[in-house]
């Protein structure tokens, strides 16, 4: 028996090879909140009746069934690749780096048609009896990377679903030894492309990765569930520094409306010799929106920069995740 409260909850994920049809979880996510929950349409029948005052139960129908919710987390040095393939769309090979237990996962912006997941999440009763709820096609439609001074690198995922059942068992939660990103650990460069310095002042960093997709793709002959969704509009990558007012290097980008690269970089614990735990995302262009160093009063300005993450024309938008995943 679990724990009767959310301290026998568990999720769990695997990566579907046929969109909508359940695969049981291999991954076990140390998730910090989470929400999916099923969505159903229902009709009821209005049919006029002599006398009836009320509308009749058996004349009620659910026409159609999806879900959506998010899930957060902290990012951790093992058993991301799959969350991240799911929103990179890139299928990827971990590569061995020379002949050490380090692995890399590249994951490059790319259409991700035919990757979803299905994610079971296990609900315990106040009895400790843990209910299943197992979502099937479940697509990331957005991820959004945050870490500020003192904290964790977090993540939130907003989720989108064709369907939960409840009749696939609960898998048995086993968690991988691993650690937590962290500020101690994080740096931003930008500049030109490959060649990005250390910036100095950084407080915090926030980046969200928007999928933009055709959600409500449902058909006749489909039982009301809905189409694998496909991308409907270019992808959305915004973000925000946060910064003491060391030197104007970002805002007179902002002033100018000039590109820079920009990489943001977690550097874990070592693997190897010269290979560690590491989580970077790499933008190879973004533009200032906003960046109002403005004087509140007798503290040290504290300006929040907002950008925009574009494509240069050549580099790709990649997250590299150094782990000792040999697999996803």
């Amino acid at each position: 028996m679990a724990i009767g409260s959310g301290l026998g909850a568990q999720v769990g994920i695997a990566a579907e090879s046929a969109y909508g049809t359940y695969v049981a979880p291999t991954k076990f996510i140390e998730f910090t909140k989470e929400s999916i929950l099923l969505k159903k349409t229902t009709a009821q029948s209005m049919g006029i009746a002599a006398g009836r005052l009320l509308a009749m139960s058996s004349r009620r129908v659910v026409t159609q069934r999806q879900a959506a919710g998010s899930l957060d987390m902290e990012v951790t040095t093992k058993a991301m690749g799959i969350l991240l393939q799911t929103l990179m769309g890139t299928t990827v090979t971990p590569v061995q780096q020379a002949e050490t237990d380090a692995y890399l996962q590249t994951h490059l912006l790319v259409d991700t048609a035919g990757k979803s997941l299905t994610i079971q999440k296990g609900v315990p009763l106040t009895t400790g009896v843990v209910t299943r709820k197992n979502f099937l096609g479940c697509k990331i439609v957005s991820a959004e990377f945050s870490c500020e001074v003192g904290g964790m690198l977090t993540a939130s995922f907003e989720i989108d679903s064709k369907d939960c059942e409840e009749t696939s068992v609960l898998a048995t939660a086993s968690y991988p030894t691993m650690a937590p990103f962290h500020f101690g650990q994080m740096s931003l460069k930008t500049g030109a492309y490959g060649t990005e310095v250390a910036r100095d002042g950084i407080r915090k960093v926030s980046i969200k990765i928007e999928r933009p997709m055709a959600t409500e793709r449902f058909y006749a002959g489909a039982a009301g569930t809905k189409a694998e969704p496909i991308s409907n509009d270019q992808v959305k990558v915004t973000g925000s520094i946060e910064m003491d007012y060391v030197d104007n290097v970002l805002d007179n980008l902002h002033t100018s409306d000039a590109a820079t690269s920009l990489v943001w970089d977690f550097m874990g614990a070592e693997i190897e010799p010269t290979y560690n735990e590491r989580f970077t995302v790499k933008l190879p262009a973004i533009r200032f929106d906003e960046a109002p160093p403005s004087v509140e009063g007798f503290d040290v300005v504290k300006p929040t920069l907002s950008f925009t993450g574009l494509y240069d024309g050549t580099n790709p938008l990649a997250i590299e995740y150094m782990s000792t995943d040999a697999t996803l």
